[in-house]
């Protein structure tokens, strides 16, 4: 994805004055308040979301041309984005506005008191009145998602490679598949979902997906978990407030990123342990490196798949932080599950 990323971030000056002037002139289409994550522990909840033009997306089908992947990949890129929008979100009887960045994202972490967050099962949000913003609908409603020790596991996972067939170590075949492939012509690697669902004794445990694809992708990743039987869980994706060096040195911006959301879930949810999972064809190893080292006893194991060649001298970097038979190199999800199946409580 990385063209997709350059062109956004070049053409960014342009979409943003051109979606100002839609605002002033009253030519915005209705607005939709897209709501991407609502996490709840015993003293906060984390919102995250946005605002954009309520652009018509027709359902994914494995009948569909490639013709018809590419104009549904660049409508999903082509939407306005809606900078300093209002946007009231509602916990209980507590209200809080919050404004939209340069490309239409909200975010907050509310702090409640005890009684509350116990409480509260689900937020509103919905768009303030504003001239020259129309709303699709009046209001939106989320769960709040809480995880506690209750649950003795949770799983942390990358998404390109990993999961889904990406191919991100050769740049022009992954932007062949991204634009070409929909959320169900995409290929997820043979037995994903039993490995998944093994892990999270179906589902049951909690499952967290963190990626360096921006949130224009988010309804086609989670198209992509519910077609292919992959347990559904809260999706964190990267904001594109992004450097052209660090566009072009990584294919997507800097992976610093994932650090920081996976940290914020385990400073997030203090009482769970985790299970990471990646693959070596970035930088998924130096990732769980640095998460081990601040957490490296809320870590219960960690499977990379092996992309391409080996490199031993990786490996043992990895290996040394966590005792034996705590990391596990795989080639695919049956190596993986026979590991689990042998060194994991299941």
């Amino acid at each position: 994805m990385k063209y997709i990323y350059l062109l956004r971030w070049l053409t960014w000056p342009i979409r943003y004055f051109f979606s100002i002037v839609k605002r002033k002139l009253g030519k915005l289409d209705l607005l939709r308040v897209e709501v991407f994550v609502v996490l709840g522990n015993s003293s906060h909840i984390f919102v995250k979301g946005r605002v954009v033009e309520a652009y018509k997306q027709s359902r994914p089908s494995d009948k569909n041309t490639t013709l018809h992947n590419i104009l549904a990949t660049l409508r999903r890129y082509a939407g306005s984005s809606v900078p300093e929008a209002k946007v009231e979100l509602t916990v209980g009887d507590l209200k809080e506005t919050l404004i939209t960045d340069e490309e239409g994202v909200f975010e907050v972490l509310y702090e409640l008191n005890s009684e509350a967050s116990k409480s509260i099962k689900t937020v509103q949000l919905s768009l303030l009145p504003e001239e020259g913003l129309k709303p699709e609908a009046a209001s939106v409603t989320k769960e709040i998602l809480r995880f506690n020790k209750e649950y003795p596991r949770a799983i942390i996972s990358d998404i390109d490679d990993t999961i889904i067939i990406s191919k991100a170590t050769n740049i022009q075949e992954k932007f062949w598949l991204s634009v070409s492939k929909n959320a169900y012509t995409r290929r997820p690697f043979p037995g994903v979902s039993d490995l998944y669902r093994l892990l999270s004794a179906n589902g049951d445990f909690p499952v967290f997906y963190v990626s360096s694809s921006d949130w224009n992708l988010f309804d086609l990743i989670q198209d992509f978990m519910k077609y292919r039987n992959i347990p559904m869980g809260p999706i964190l994706l990267k904001d594109r407030h992004m450097s052209l060096r660090n566009i072009w040195k990584s294919g997507g911006g800097s992976h610093e990123h994932k650090v920081e959301k996976i940290a914020f879930l385990m400073d997030f949810y203090p009482e769970l342990n985790f299970v990471l999972i990646g693959d070596s064809g970035q930088h998924d190893p130096e990732i769980y490196a640095e998460i081990i080292g601040k957490y490296k006893h809320r870590v219960e194991g960690v499977y990379i798949r092996q992309v391409g060649a080996i490199d031993l001298s990786r490996e043992k970097e990895l290996n040394d932080l966590l005792p034996e038979n705590k990391i596990a190199w795989v080639k695919n999800s049956t190596d993986a599950i026979d590991h689990a199946k042998t060194y994991l409580p299941l």
